[in-house]
Parts: structure tokens; C-alpha cells; sequence
């Protein structure tokens, strides 16, 4: 038996999240039954982190096992030809020990968020950005976004739903920076809440649109209320950026 890690890309649009769902498509259903088709082997695929419906992934770290004899370069080929035509690509595959896992083994994962800033409409990034269309601070938004840095109590910011056993999560960096008409932002920790991301650059949005203070931040996380949440962004501006893991020397990310 090896134990695979693979390294994917996908678009999240014809997807109701990464994780298998009774009630429509997923992206773990879709590398399941391609590594079924190539290997005849039934399969079970475990990520980095999951993504709600509508959310993308650059380099979303997976791993599944399997007891035929294959090079990872071949199963990487086989599975993005079974694989179309889904939005899904493996970009790397590697064969790793069997101590090592895509979920448990992780120590740090970062989500890139994309704003797209004009009053145009969006055409080619339709599905793959949020637009807004008034004008954005997005040197306000970085500097309110750095009280949430550092452990804390992220109720305000948590969705009902979430399962996580505590609201403390310690976010290591929080950035807003400008590119032409995007505003992005970057996050990054161990692990995340559920909507975490999407909570905290919606109430971003507003600082960035004047109005909320840049203070409110701080007074909503504090607050510890869901009922503080100014607005959840919306999935399809959200990407899984990268998962990073523990080697010999330092850190090795993907």
C-alpha cells in the first residue's frame, strides 16, 4: 500500500465543497471515482481543509491510498485524464510514508481572498471574484485587519454551523493590499473556523466602504456575538492558497 499526496487545483463553481455531500456533486467524489476508474481500487480522499460550495482551491494538499504498483508520475497523468472534463487537475503527486497525512500531518494553511474593485461587471472572472463597485481603502482595511491577528476568541466571526470543538483560533497574518482594480487579502493559521475567512473580509469590506470605523473590528471580535457580523462575504471570492507541513529543515509548503 503507498500512500499518494497530490496537490490540486479546481474551480469551485460546479461543486457543493470539497468534502462528499449527499445532495450533489464534490470535489472528493470526483478524485475518488477517477483513482477507482485507474486503479480499480475504492478509495477514500483526505484533504488539507475543506471548502464550502462555490470555493476554489491553487494547491489544495490531498492524499489517498493505494496497493497497486504505480509511478506517481502515471497516476498523475491517468487521473487528470479521468478526471475531465471536471475542473479538477492534479498538479503534483508524490508518494509519501504512511505516518504522513494531508489533514493531521498540516500545520499551517493560507486562503487567499479576491475582491475585484471597478464598477464594470465582472466577465472573466465571473464566479471567481467578488465584485464591488464603490471605491475600497484597502490601506484601511489592512489596518483595521490586524486586530484580529494573534489568539482569539473568533465567536463573532464562526459560523452557527461550525463544529469545532473551541471558537480560539490564533491567526498568524491577516494582509489587505491592492493590485490594480483587486483588493486582496490574505490569511493565514494553523487551522480556521468555519466561514472564518469569509466573516472576517466581509466586516473588512465595510471599513473598506466607510462604513464601519476601522476600531469596529476590534469591538465586534471582542463582542464575541455572532449578531456583531456585519456581512459574510460571499464563497466564489475564496481560495485555498496553499497547505504548508513540517520537514527536516524548516517547512516545506505546497
Amino acid at each position: 500500500m503507498t500512500r499518494f499526496a497530490l496537490t490540486l487545483e479546481f474551480d469551485g463553481r460546479p461543486f457543493m465543497g470539497l468534502q462528499r455531500q449527499a445532495h450533489g456533486p464534490s470535489v472528493q467524489q470526483a478524485v475518488e471515482e477517477a483513482v477507482q476508474s485507474v486503479t480499480g481500487e475504492a478509495v477514500t480522499m483526505h484533504a488539507a481543509g475543506r471548502t464550502d460550495a462555490g470555493v476554489h482551491a491553487l494547491a489544495m494538499r490531498a492524499h489517498v491510498d493505494i496497493a497497486r504498483d504505480i509511478a506517481p508520475f502515471r497516476l498523475q497523468e491517468a487521473l487528470n485524464a479521468r478526471l475531465r472534463p471536471a475542473p479538477v487537475a492534479v498538479l503534483a503527486c508524490e508518494a509519501r510514508p504512511g505516518d504522513w497525512h494531508a489533514r493531521f500531518s498540516c500545520i499551517g494553511r493560507s486562503y487567499l481572498y479576491r475582491v475585484v474593485n471597478r464598477r464594470a461587471p465582472l466577465t472573466l472572472d465571473r464566479g471567481k471574484a467578488w465584485p464591488v463597485h464603490a471605491p475600497l481603502d484597502a490601506d484601511a482595511m489592512h489596518r483595521a485587519a490586524q486586530a484580529l491577528v494573534g489568539r482569539h476568541d473568533f465567536t463573532t466571526f464562526r459560523s452557527a454551523h461550525c463544529q469545532a470543538a473551541s471558537p480560539l483560533k490564533t491567526l498568524d497574518r491577516l494582509d489587505v493590499h491592492r493590485r490594480g482594480d483587486e483588493v486582496l487579502i490574505e490569511a493565514e493559521a494553523r487551522s480556521f473556523l468555519h466561514h472564518q475567512v469569509r466573516s472576517m473580509v466581509g466586516c473588512l469590506v465595510l471599513v473598506g466602504l466607510g462604513r464601519w470605523p476601522e476600531t469596529r473590528i476590534a469591538a465586534a471580535l471582542a463582542a464575541r456575538n455572532r449578531q456583531e457580523l456585519g456581512l459574510n462575504a460571499p464563497p466564489q471570492g475564496l481560495y485555498f492558497l496553499r497547505a504548508t507541513y513540517p520537514v527536516d529543515a524548516g517547512a516545506e509548503s505546497f
